[in-house]
């Protein structure tokens, strides 16, 4: 498993480093400062930035990074300020011994991309811990496909969203998946860790697949907590999960 380091920034983003003998790698920095203090603190230099999409909670830092790293490249969509290689789906590039395959996930955003690595996805604004990414510029159809396109990655590869959404999301899943022992289970265990001031991220898939009404929206349960919302007969997976995207956005 990579052993990609949580640097929280603002609120609750998490800038994802992973340390590199050739340089370090980050993901999504909204905030150079975080950054910037653990390379000094660790003696490294940065290498690579990952930008998921164009939202400035994940392109704050990236001008000030460069500044401070002119030789480090910035992978992310086109159209992206600084972004030195653009890319879409099914790219492929080398960070130091880590080669990342880009995977296309509109929805939350037009341009969003997720990097996959065996063992790893890094997957911003797309698919959180138990949730997904609202629908700012895409369709309920679009992030609906791009999040089966996530759920068909090995079920032992490790997410690393970019918030620390997780309770909030667990809160909605209780409601609308209540007798889902795997959200149960899964809420009392992130509610210690955040007690003991610790991440829940990353997430395996598999938790994910178990947990998450946004990818179970086709789950008997889930067609009838939506039917039940929405007051009328749902019958597909992908009427279930515009419904859900759209209780959740009131929730």
């Amino acid at each position: 498993m990579l052993s990609f380091i949580p640097l929280p920034a603002f609120a609750d983003n998490y800038i994802w480093l992973l340390p590199q003998p050739s340089g370090a790698c980050v993901v999504d920095p909204g905030d150079a400062s975080p950054v910037l203090d653990y390379l000094a603190a660790n003696g490294q230099h940065l290498a690579a930035i990952l930008v998921t999409h164009h939202h400035a909670d994940h392109t704050g830092g990236v001008a000030r990074l460069k500044a401070a790293f002119p030789h480090a490249v910035v992978h992310g969509p086109a159209g992206v300020a600084s972004v030195d290689a653009a890319h879409a789906d099914s790219d492929s590039f080398a960070v130091g011994d880590v080669r990342f395959r880009v995977i296309a996930t509109p929805g939350h955003t037009l341009d969003h991309l997720c990097y996959y690595t065996p063992g790893a996805l890094l997957s911003g604004d797309t698919l959180f811990g138990a949730g997904c990414g609202r629908l700012f510029e895409g369709s309920a159809e679009q992030m609906y496909a791009s999040l089966a396109r996530l759920a068909a990655l090995p079920p032992d590869t490790w997410i690393y969203p970019a918030h620390e959404y997780t309770l909030a999301n667990l809160a909605f899943a209780r409601a609308c998946d209540p007798d889902n022992p795997a959200v149960r289970a899964r809420l009392l265990q992130d509610s210690q860790r955040r007690e003991r001031g610790e991440p829940t991220l990353p997430v395996r898939l598999d938790a994910e697949l178990a947990s998450n009404p946004f990818l179970r929206s086709g789950e008997p349960a889930l067609l009838a907590a939506s039917t039940q919302h929405e007051g009328t007969p749902v019958n597909s997976a992908l009427e279930s999960f515009a419904i859900l995207r759209r209780w959740k956005n009131i929730f």
